[in-house]
């Protein structure tokens, strides 16, 4: 599964990039045929990404300890791949009030390749190494995101990674090869080979925002960032989500919107205060004391706060 140089071309075997059967005579089909076919394609993804739950497991564990630890989560990739992972550490922050530095996104090519193509920036390792080499230290977390598990940028970061002590996830789209680094995690999802050959954009991108997100959200549900299904760490940060938050305690707590809307106002705007000093019938000075000394955790918090708990 060694890439292959023919005058200073690459070539990778991938099930990515081989030809689909299922989809040979596109070009000769309705429009509304030619979304179905798609769309019979992206129904395969869901059941690639099921069949790797047990190791996107071992990665959030993985990265719930970097996080506890005081570590961050890094993200490396190029193209599709790149851009997936930036959006998902970019969406972090206002849905789960992650403190900017948890998760942080290394994309080949910098800013300017995340809305235009940039030649051959995905080629070039010594940038991927010296990328993480600034960036990360021992007892991050490094995750490289690539499709056919063979991009130099992001397999020189992820080596790099490695030689610093931080530990390593490789989320890839080409189970056929064996394991290309020494990674702690290897997440081959087999989506197969793509509707258009070689569009990765398609089915790996999909399995790949799938895999990112389910991530993300198990390493944010297990930091105590939710508190049932609610997102009650979430950024109030215009009327819309204002008002979010006085549905969330409403949800949470049953109680009527003006003892919600009184709640949240004493609590300066923090949700998880009013939510703590509701469910737990305490001033919201000792609601506040509790998470911060659960580190934000709602649940814990409550426990703490339970007659009869010492703490």
């Amino acid at each position: 599964m060694t890439p292959q140089r023919h005058d200073f071309v690459v070539t990778v075997e991938s099930p990515t990039e081989a030809r689909n059967p299922r989809t040979e005579d596109l070009d000769r089909l309705s429009t509304l045929d030619v979304l179905r076919l798609i769309n019979a394609e992206d129904h395969l993804v869901p059941d690639a990404v099921a069949a790797v739950l047990p190791e996107l497991a071992r990665a959030a564990d993985l990265a719930v300890g970097a996080l506890r630890a005081g570590g961050r989560v890094h993200y490396v990739g190029a193209g599709t791949s790149g851009r997936l992972a930036t959006l998902d550490a970019a969406e972090l922050v206002p849905t789960f009030n992650t403190p900017p530095d948890w998760f942080v996104a290394h994309h080949a090519g910098g800013r300017e390749a995340l809305v235009n193509a940039v030649e051959n920036v995905e080629d070039q390792a010594s940038a991927g190494a010296d990328e993480i080499r600034r960036h990360a230290v021992a007892g991050d977390l490094v995750v490289g995101v690539t499709a056919s598990g063979r991009t130099p940028f992001v397999v020189a970061a992820l080596e790099a990674a490695r030689a610093l002590g931080a530990r390593t996830v490789l989320v890839s789209n080409n189970p056929t090869a064996t394991a290309p680094l020494d990674v702690d995690v290897l997440i081959a999802v087999d989506t197969g080979p793509e509707a258009i050959a070689g569009s990765t954009r398609m089915k790996a991108g999909t399995s790949q925002k799938l895999v990112l997100t389910s991530f993300s959200t198990a390493v944010m549900v297990r930091l105590g960032r939710t508190y049932s299904n609610l997102m009650v760490s979430m950024r109030a940060t215009n009327a819309k989500l204002r008002g979010r938050t006085v549905r969330i305690l409403r949800e949470a707590t049953g109680l009527a919107e003006q003892e919600c809307t009184t709640a949240l106002a004493d609590a300066g705007g923090d949700l998880k205060v009013a939510l703590v000093h509701l469910l737990a019938d305490v001033p919201t000075a000792l609601a506040a004391d509790a998470l911060r000394k659960t580190q934000g955790h709602v649940r814990q918090a409550l426990t703490l706060l339970a007659p009869g708990a010492t703490g």
